[in-house]
């Protein structure tokens, strides 16, 4: 009997599967509630745990907003019996954002510029871009710091050594050129952009996406209601609108269209180099409308975006653009970055710091060839399978990085959530959520 035979429904063994999934699943409404609670008890140990005063903030703001969501939740359930609570549900999670993300960003942005320091109300990177817009906007290279000889050279005085370095591509700056405006000072911070331009993309992609309203509204929640998202935009939050671009990136292969698809890849990759990996994978997906393989449509699409921004980052200072982008990020840079989550990877380099250059060198080569590998003997077909490999691959990346942050996980999580949206047998397979 073949493996396919096996877990059909019409097997035996196929059946038996299918009468426990049923058997131990839950309904949508019942799913949002158990998600809740958990974001209740995150927001609880965040709120009481957390070595971080910004985080704690966040955390003392949203728990009662989660345990009511909870209970507003267990509320539906009953409701559920006697009718549709579709739209309930989708204005529950409305309210859960506008309780855990607009009003304590609020809160933090006044509280940035009235309180003094500010490092308590803003997570690094947020100044980082608006330092680099800064640059921009008076004609200055963004990438200005470097270490020669052990000697940091364009540093920021006043700020620590690693926050002269600017770890991104140069279309990052966007989101704080508002920074370098006469606005007033609360409508100059970049979060404030992070999230509308995140809010914008994923709102967009996911009214467009070729799936059911009850895994759009579950795609919602994962990138923004839910605690690990909604922390990250509150605080900081560089990397969602990297999320939401891609996430619109792959709505727009399902849907067959692979030159639009490779602009929403192409602002993303312009951004940060973390979109690279998906967006190369994606080319997998480009299909037109007749389902013909169009990897070459996406390609120009997102080149005619990546490659400007990149070329004219690297030709201003082929030295510093390198040390900022590549060098810094890997922590080969002479300055020691604060990407340092307690995951394998940065443990094993701390542990043994000698061996920093070749595990880098050892792991990409390695991962380059599994990838390779893997694509030969098994390429993906759409854009469901894409997200899968690519949340696969850049969880490994993650974990095994030297220098990276826990939050770099949003990225594998909501790639693996858009595999199960994408996919046609997902209602099937992974019906409780």
């Amino acid at each position: 009997m073949t493996t396919l035979n096996f877990f059909s429904n019409t097997s035996p063994h196929g059946q038996r599967l299918t009468s426990l999934r049923r058997r131990f699943s839950m309904s949508p409404v019942g799913c949002d509630a158990l998600l809740f609670g958990i974001s209740s008890l995150f927001a609880l140990v965040v709120a009481f745990e957390s070595k971080i005063p910004l985080y704690r903030q966040w955390g003392q703001m949203a728990l009662g907003v989660y345990v009511a969501a909870t209970l507003a939740g267990l509320g539906l359930i009953l409701v559920s019996r006697r009718r549709s609570v579709q739209a309930l549900r989708g204005w529950l999670t409305a309210l859960v954002v506008v309780g855990t993300v607009l009003i304590p960003l609020s809160f933090e942005v006044h509280w940035r510029f009235s309180v003094t320091p500010q490092s308590l109300h803003v997570q690094p990177e947020v100044v980082v871009i608006e330092n680099a817009a800064n640059f921009l906007a008076h004609g200055h290279d963004p990438y200005q710091a470097i270490v020669v000889n052990g000697t940091l050279q364009g540093g920021s005085p006043g700020l620590p050594a690693y926050e002269s370095f600017f770890p991104y591509l140069p279309a990052m700056t966007l989101f704080g050129l508002p920074a370098a405006t006469p606005l007033p000072k609360e409508a100059t911070d970049a979060r404030l952009y992070f999230v509308f331009g995140t809010l914008l993309a994923v709102v967009l992609a996911l009214w467009y996406a070729p799936t059911s309203n009850n895994r759009r509204l579950r795609a919602f929640q994962v990138a923004i209601a839910l605690p690990w998202a909604a922390l990250t935009m509150v605080t900081g939050g560089d990397d969602l609108p990297i999320i939401g671009l891609l996430l619109a990136g792959m709505v727009l292969a399902q849907r067959r269209r692979p030159g639009w698809s490779g602009i929403a890849f192409g602002v993303a990759c312009a951004m940060k180099f973390t979109a690279w990996p998906v967006a190369l994978l994606a080319l997998f997906a480009a299909r037109d409308a007749t389902g013909k393989r169009r990897p070459w449509l996406l390609t120009l699409g997102a080149g005619v975006i990546v490659v400007p921004c990149v070329v004219g980052g690297l030709i201003w200072n082929p030295q510093t653009f390198i040390a900022n982008v590549v060098q810094f990020p890997l922590g080969l840079a002479g300055i020691e970055s604060p990407a340092g989550s307690a995951l394998p990877g940065h443990i094993l380099v701390t542990a043994f710091p000698w061996i920093r250059q070749l595990f880098v060198g050892v792991c990409s080569v390695a991962g380059a060839l599994a990838i390779l590998w893997y694509l030969w003997k098994r390429p993906p077909q759409d854009a469901a399978k894409v997200c899968q490999v690519s949340a696969t691959v850049l969880l490994i990346a993650i974990l095994l990085a030297p220098s990276t942050r826990i939050g770099y996980l949003l990225y594998p999580l909501n790639l693996f959530v858009w595999s199960w949206m994408l996919s046609p047998e997902s209602e099937e397979m992974l019906s409780p959520l």
